[in-house]
């Protein structure tokens, strides 16, 4: 087996797996976070479920530790409350970045299984650990039973060969690899690293290249362990692990060469992480803004690598740093080190440890018309605020902040380019309760929207600013807000109305509201060639249908906007009424009847 069938083979009480199986997975370690805590508390209230397992179970407060957001601060407050009832440990708003304190603490560990609301919780593949961002609902059935059903996927093998760029770091190395796989091409998959400068990559740069998994579209980016990362792993926690590695007849969907030693400094484009160039490409972009921090490189080595870019300089007059490490430990580290007196010597601003602007909660929100060139992990278009973000390495946006424009350390010129220009945006969410129950028929009629774009993340449909959100019947109204060309699709829509999309439709983040909004409105159902992956389970588990066709069967049916469509979900059929035309599409297979069928997941 491979790593991921290992793993899961190893919870689920099975000799093998084989990718299509679905299982129950034990899950050794069940987080939930600030804004997504307090929905896993309401479903679990909602529902009569306790917790299985206290010791297993843990809140991780990390996207708003400074509880500057009122409705923030009462979610946390709710959960604490709720922890002191019933033994749950919190890594307050102290603490740092949930995903890292489980590595860094011991919470996982090579072999081991963790899930999160944090669709970066794959960033465990960095210790050949499966962990999963997953929905307020498959988290509460996490807490209340311990384990989750899982499909086991494909896996993929990339080999790296040649030797690493001296100039190149691993955020490098994920931009090209997004460059040349994109946000679908693995789509699903689980993705196995192998070669010399695979093995010489350090905890901190597994890290980052696994944060960005998600981005790719894959449940997993995996890194075998290696002596060095086995040491690294002690040295933080303390204890001895054995090697998590691929058996020598492992079996994988796919294999890719690729040759690292033409791998070049990349920068992600605004909009898309896999939007990625050669930093060349973009000549003197202005910024307004730069910032350094997120699970991708907030680590003390992402620090010392741009505390070495602005040791004896300054940040360009108009422009502004944004530093947020990613635990309060790496903070202390830091300081230590006198890599703050350097940041607030050069006049960046330094906050305290989280997640910061990647999820809209602390620092790093940008304004209308403001660009920034970031460190994060997503740059889709207002994941980060109202301006454009570009992606890139903690050395690169530490050199383009002095600079003033997008640029590497070996190029910063002697005088900085000199502008200004600051607008700040407001954002007004609201809070409220509620659910709607609606019956669940196996066929559904309706008239269709089509929407033919690919990657249609979970901020276009259900925008980051409603998070606080808990009424379903308040979700509807956002729907689609954030995609342009579909931004009065809330208005127009009916319900019994159908959705046909293209590829990888709901990448990104694990919101449940990105599904919910779609029962609010009463949509009937969804047909994509292909789902982000957490977006598919949030879909299943809440019983909104969603299925998937094969590229030309809406062509097929002769389908344009507004037909009136027949979606037989168990027979697999889709049928043109005006042109009474019937294809076949992909039907409902037996856990999704089931979850279904009973209403939902809980």
């Amino acid at each position: 087996m491979n790593i991921i069938e290992k793993i899961i083979a190893n919870h689920s009480k099975q000799a093998k797996v084989h990718p299509g199986d679905i299982v129950d997975v034990f899950i050794d370690t069940r987080a939930a976070r600030d804004f997504g805590g307090a929905n896993v508390v309401k479903n679990l209230l909602d529902n009569g479920l306790s917790i299985a397992d206290p010791e297993k179970t843990i809140f991780t407060f990390d996207c708003n530790p400074g509880g500057s957001d009122q409705k923030y601060a009462a979610n946390q407050h709710y959960c604490r409350q709720f922890a002191r009832e019933n033994g749950i440990r919190i890594y307050d708003v102290d603490s740092g970045i949930g995903t890292h304190l489980a590595i860094d603490k011991g919470l996982v560990w090579p072999g081991s299984t963790f899930v999160s609301t944090d669709s970066h919780a794959n960033i465990m593949g960095a210790i050949a650990s499966f962990g999963q961002g997953m929905g307020d609902q498959d988290i509460a059935a996490a807490w209340a039973k311990g384990a989750v059903w899982f499909k086991v996927p494909p896996s993929v093998r990339i080999n790296l060969k040649g030797k690493r760029p001296a100039q190149l770091t691993a955020k490098d190395i994920v931009l090209n690899l997004l460059s040349i796989f994109g946000a679908n091409k693995l789509l699903g998959c689980s993705v196995e690293f192998y070669g010399e400068a695979v093995d010489e990559l350090t905890l901190a740069e597994r890290i980052t290249i696994a944060s960005m998994g998600t981005e790719m579209g894959v449940i997993i980016l995996l890194f075998p362990t290696s002596q060095s990362l086995l040491l690294e792993i002690k040295q933080l926690t303390g204890h001895d692990y054995a090697p998590m590695n691929a058996d020598e007849d492992a079996v994988y969907e796919q294999q890719f060469d690729l040759d690292i030693e033409k791998f070049v400094v990349m920068v992600a484009r605004p909009g898309h992480p896999h939007d990625d160039v050669d930093i060349r490409e973009v000549p003197s972009q202005k910024i307004d803004s730069g910032f350094i921090g997120s699970c991708t490189n907030g680590r003390i080595e992402d620090l010392r690598q741009a505390a070495a870019v602005l040791k004896d300089r300054k940040v360009a007059p108009g422009v502004v740093l944004k530093i947020v490490p990613s635990t309060d430990a790496i903070w202390k580290q830091a300081m230590e080190e006198g890599l703050i007196r350097i940041f607030k010597d050069a006049g960046a601003m330094v906050s305290n440890a989280g997640c910061a602007g990647c999820a809209a909660g602390q620092v790093g929100q940008n304004g209308p018309g403001e660009v920034t060139i970031s460190t994060g992990n997503r740059n889709f278009e207002g994941k980060q605020g109202k301006g454009q973000v570009y992606l890139a390495s903690p050395a690169v946006v530490a050199a383009s902040v002095v600079a003033g424009y997008i640029t590497t350390p070996d190029l910063i010129p002697e005088k900085p380019v000199l502008f200004t220009s600051t607008v700040k945006a407001a954002f007004k969410p609201v809070a409220g309760e509620g659910k709607i129950k609606k019956e669940k028929p196996v066929v559904v009629e309706g008239n269709v929207w089509i929407i033919p774009k690919d990657d249609i993340d979970t901020d276009m449909i259900f925008h980051n600013r409603y998070l606080t959100i808990t009424d379903i019947r308040e979700m509807g109204q956002y729907t689609f807000d954030n995609l342009k060309g579909f931004e009065d699709f809330a208005k127009k829509a009916k319900p019994g109305d159908l959705v046909i999309t293209q590829k990888n439709f709901g990448a990104g983040s694990s919101r449940q509201q990105a599904v919910d909004c779609f029962l609010s409105l009463g949509i009937s159902c969804i047909l994509a060639e292909s789902y982000g992956a957490i977006y598919e389970r949030n879909a299943i588990n809440a019983a909104l249908p969603v299925l998937t066709y094969k590229p030309g069967v809406i062509e097929e049916a002769g389908i344009v906007n507004g037909d009136r469509v027949v979606i037989h979900f168990t027979e697999g059929t889709l049928t043109n009424i005006r042109l009474q035309k019937t294809v076949k599409i992909n039907k409902f297979y037996d856990a999704q009847l089931a979850i279904y069928q009973n209403g939902g997941l809980l």
